[in-house]
């Protein structure tokens, strides 16, 4: 398929938990995302761009789109997998950064894919197999363990709110500025709530 639009600049109008509203001369398109990147977007400012895909299925037409180019690529090269389709891709980029996936590729690390929802065993090993020689070992740099565990203390607290009945957004937005690295699972909660609470 041909791509007709290569990115939006406008200004985001809504949030949902899995898309975003940008208006461009008085059109506003519903662009599906990852979690990562509603997170980095703020909802009236003008000129923020997104880059997008544009796929076609049976029931409609989609436009998946992302802040930054090298998520929009990651979501790309995960697309090469056997069946992984746009809503898979944009799961896992939901919960692991490009970074992230290349390290768990280059590492065959099947526990760290698997942290993302849908992604079983089966999955996470037929995308490192895929994957593997299209991933270049030598441009990846380690990252600090407490990068990991901050990370993991951040989609782990995400989770445990949403499941009070928050939403992802609401969410994301009061624990946004906590510094992880110095909190415990329970604090961060506990921090996040009392967030919430004030909205």
């Amino acid at each position: 398929m041909i791509q007709l639009i290569e990115f939006i600049i406008g200004k985001i109008v809504s949030k949902r938990d899995d898309s975003i509203v940008i208006q461009n001369n008085g059109i506003g398109y519903r662009v599906f995302t990852s979690a990562n990147t509603i997170s980095k977007l703020a909802i009236g400012l003008d000129d923020q761009i997104i880059y997008t895909q544009l796929h076609s299925r049976e029931d409609g037409i989609y436009l998946y789109g992302f802040a930054a180019e090298e998520e929009m690529d990651m979501f790309n090269l995960l697309l090469l997998v056997s069946k992984i389709g746009p809503k898979t891709a944009i799961g896992i980029l939901s919960s692991l950064t490009p970074h992230q996936i290349r390290v768990a590729i280059v590492n065959n690390n099947v526990e760290k894919l698997c942290e993302s929802p849908g992604v079983g065993k089966k999955t996470a090993e037929r995308i490192i197999v895929e994957l593997k020689d299209r991933i270049d070992a030598n441009l990846i740099k380690v990252e600090p363990m407490i990068y990991d565990n901050s990370s993991k203390i951040y989609s782990d607290c995400i989770q445990a709110l949403m499941g009070l009945g928050y939403t992802r957004y609401e969410v994301e937005k009061s624990i946004s500025g906590l510094e992880m690295e110095k909190l415990n699972l329970q604090s961060a909660i506990k921090e996040g709530l009392k967030r919430l609470s004030k909205h």
